[in-house]
C-alpha cells in the first residue's frame, strides 16, 4: 500500500485527529495493513506480538473460547473500531479470535510496543485513545447488563434496534440491514439457544416487525421495536 493512502486511512479516523502531518507519516511507517475475507481469523489473543488492531472496512466478530473449547461471541467489531489488546497489557488468560464476518474486511494495525511509545510522544492522541477505550468498555459493560437482567425477546429487540441504528440504510421509518450474521451468531450475540434466536425472529416475522432473509433485514418501522 503505498505511503499516500496509508496517510489518508489514518487521517480519516478521529482518533488521529488531533496529529500532525508529520506525526501522521510517523504512524504510517509502524503501521501495518492488512485485508480479509469472510471467515479469515485476524488474530489470537495469544499472539506473542501483542497489536492494537483499527477497522476500516468490513465487519468482524471476537470470539472468546473457554476451558472446555466452547465458543461465545464477545463483541461485533464495525467500521472504526479498535480491537485487540486495548489495555496496553498481553493478557496470556485471555483465550480469543477475531474473524471476517464480510467480504473486503481491511485493517490497519500497530506493534503495542510501538503505539505505547508514540503516545508517550503525544499526548493528546493517548487522551483519545483512553476516551476510545473507555466508550468500548462502556459498551461491553452495558451488553453484559443487558445479558443477565433482561430476557431473550427483549434482548433480540435490543440488539437488532441497535444493530439498525448503527448500519441500517434508511428510508424514513423503513430500514435495511445487510445481514453477515448467522442465527447461531445473533443467538451467541444476545445469550441464548440457536433455537430460542430462530423462533423469536420468526416471531417478529410474524408480527410483520421485520422480514428476514440470510442477506437483509428489513424493518418496516423501526419505532415498533
Amino acid at each position: 500500500m503505498s505511503e499516500e493512502l496509508k496517510y489518508w486511512y489514518l487521517r480519516d479516523h478521529k482518533l488521529f485527529w488531533t496529529l500532525s502531518m508529520s506525526q501522521i507519516k510517523q504512524l504510517c511507517i509502524i503501521t501495518g495493513f492488512k485485508k480479509a475475507k469472510k471467515g479469515d481469523v485476524i488474530y489470537f489473543s495469544s499472539s506473542d506480538v501483542p497489536r492494537i488492531f483499527l477497522l476500516k472496512k468490513g465487519n468482524i466478530k471476537i470470539v472468546e473460547v473457554d476451558e472446555d473449547g466452547n465458543e461465545t461471541i464477545k463483541d461485533i467489531i464495525q467500521k472504526g473500531d479498535l480491537f485487540g489488546e486495548l489495555t496496553l497489557e498481553n493478557d496470556r488468560n485471555s483465550n480469543e479470535y477475531a474473524k471476517a464476518l464480510t467480504d473486503e474486511v481491511a485493517i490497519c494495525s500497530f506493534l503495542m510496543s510501538d503505539f505505547e511509545n508514540l503516545m508517550l510522544q503525544n499526548p493528546n492522541l493517548a487522551l483519545t485513545y483512553t476516551k476510545f477505550v473507555g466508550l468500548k468498555m462502556k459498551r461491553i459493560k452495558n451488553n453484559y447488563s443487558n445479558l443477565i437482567s433482561k430476557d431473550a425477546k427483549t434482548r433480540l429487540f435490543t440488539f437488532i434496534k441497535e444493530w439498525a441504528e448503527k448500519e441500517g440504510k434508511k428510508d424514513g421509518n423503513k430500514i435495511a440491514i445487510e445481514n453477515y450474521l448467522t442465527q447461531a451468531d445473533i443467538a451467541q450475540i444476545i445469550g441464548t439457544s440457536r433455537q430460542t434466536a430462530t423462533q423469536l425472529l420468526n416471531e417478529m416475522e410474524e408480527n410483520q416487525l421485520i422480514f428476514y432473509s440470510r442477506k437483509t433485514i428489513l424493518i418496516d418501522d423501526i419505532t415498533k421495536l
